[in-house]
């Protein structure tokens, strides 16, 4: 069985593994500046991919990217702008999310490409 401690850093390393099996270049993982954090940072296309990576044992009551409410969301966002200003890149970006579920013994990875936009407000 995974070790619950161990958990989100390997579904983090998985996420990156299965990103960069896909042509993205990862530019940051864990950034963080004050209380903003981003897990993966990466860039395919010439875009921008913001990333937020959920590892959980099991889906018996919420997939994984349900934990990724509008708050989280939000959160995300904050980050991602102070990425591009403090970078000073202007490219066009996007929001991913990836879910890495576990059995104990087989990770299952699920690559939602575009899961949540910037509100304007």
């Amino acid at each position: 069985m995974a070790d619950p401690g161990n958990l989100g850093p390997a579904g983090e390393e998985i996420a990156v593994r299965h990103l960069t099996g896909k042509g993205y270049t990862i530019r940051h993982r864990n950034w963080k500046q004050g209380q903003k954090e981003i897990d993966i940072v990466a860039e395919n296309d010439n875009i921008i991919v913001f990333v937020e990576v959920k590892t959980r044992i099991n889906n018996y009551y919420l997939h994984p990217s349900a934990a990724v409410t509008g708050k989280k969301q939000k959160m995300i966002i904050l980050a991602a702008d102070t990425y591009l200003r403090i970078y000073n890149i202007d490219k066009e970006s996007r929001f991913d999310v990836i879910t890495v579920l576990s059995d104990g013994k087989n990770f299952n990875v699920d690559h939602i490409e575009n899961a949540f936009y910037p509100t304007l407000r």
